[in-house]
């Protein structure tokens, strides 16, 4: 029997709610959401996001709370064990990664250094 493996990244309540309604305005046209990492910012890494329209070959998909998420095989490494969160604040919202493989992060908060998780 296969070992099950954890989520790659899990959402909290707020994310998943707000992912949703983002959604339901798409008109179907997104399958879900794509999130990984690319190089970049003062610290070395940044996450990003964006609407997928369909499944690439090697995806990684995670099903979470009513949301697909769909996770390049190149993240996943440092995305393992990762919380997704929306929060709103005075005068900013948006979303937040909560994830145990960040080392660092730059003043600004728009770059992080990432470590790949260890199996």
């Amino acid at each position: 029997m296969a070992r099950q493996l954890p989520k790659a990244i899990r959402l909290t309540d707020k994310a998943a709610d707000h992912v949703r309604d983002i959604m339901a305005q798409s008109d179907g046209k997104y399958i879900g959401l794509r999130v990984g990492v690319k190089n970049g910012g003062c610290a070395g890494m940044e996450y990003t996001m964006e609407y997928a329209e369909g499944r690439n070959p090697l995806d990684e998909v995670v099903e979470d709370k009513g949301v697909t998420i769909l996770i390049d095989p190149k993240a996943i490494l440092f995305l393992i064990g990762t919380e997704m969160d929306y929060q709103t604040e005075k005068f900013s919202a948006g979303f937040k990664f909560n994830n145990p493989n960040q080392t660092d992060a730059c003043g600004c908060g728009e770059s992080v250094t990432l470590t790949p998780a260890q199996l």
